[in-house]
């Protein structure tokens, strides 16, 4: 019985901690440096089962190239249309804010709310392909249990019902 005591106290720190290092904002990892479109390209996906890219098929020896590959997202209008409306949905969502808005480019970051772990996401129209390129990946950890491409799919979803 006093095993078992013990055992709560340590999980109950241990959540205790989790929840106070994510507060101070020592889960958000650091921003990334090299994201943006670099010769018609958005940045390969992780390396870890974390971040889906609608470019995961031109990274084929990628080792996550089957988990990250999500289709892009389809033109609803023009290119500007389609990004200020991805931008609308983004600002609606919890956690979601952009950070940076060009004509042709988004740049948005989505934080957890008790954790405060810090997902990027970018959204590129490919006038080459006529559609929206998007990438969206975890800072931290090798796992994102599926949010990023729930979060992209949701996306999909509100931009397809406008």
């Amino acid at each position: 019985m006093l095993i078992i005591k013990w055992l709560l106290i340590v999980v109950a720190f241990i959540v205790i901690a989790g929840v106070l290092a994510g507060q101070l904002g020592l889960l958000k990892g650091k921003p990334p440096t090299d994201l943006g479109v670099h010769e018609g390209r958005l940045k390969p996906p992780s390396n870890t089962p974390n971040s889906v890219s609608s470019q995961a098929p031109l990274y084929l020896d990628h080792p996550q190239h089957a988990y990250a590959s999500i289709a892009p997202l389809p033109l609803k209008g023009d290119a500007g249309t389609t990004l200020a409306r991805i931008g609308s949905i983004i600002e609606a969502m919890d956690g979601g804010q952009i950070v940076k808005r060009e004509s042709n480019y988004l740049y948005a970051q989505f934080t957890t709310r008790i954790m405060k772990y810090v997902d990027d996401a970018e959204f590129w129209f490919d006038p080459a392909a006529g559609v929206i390129q998007v990438r969206s990946a975890s800072r931290l950890g090798s796992s994102d249990l599926g949010v990023n491409r729930e979060r992209i799919e949701f996306i999909r979803q509100k931009l397809g019902s406008s």
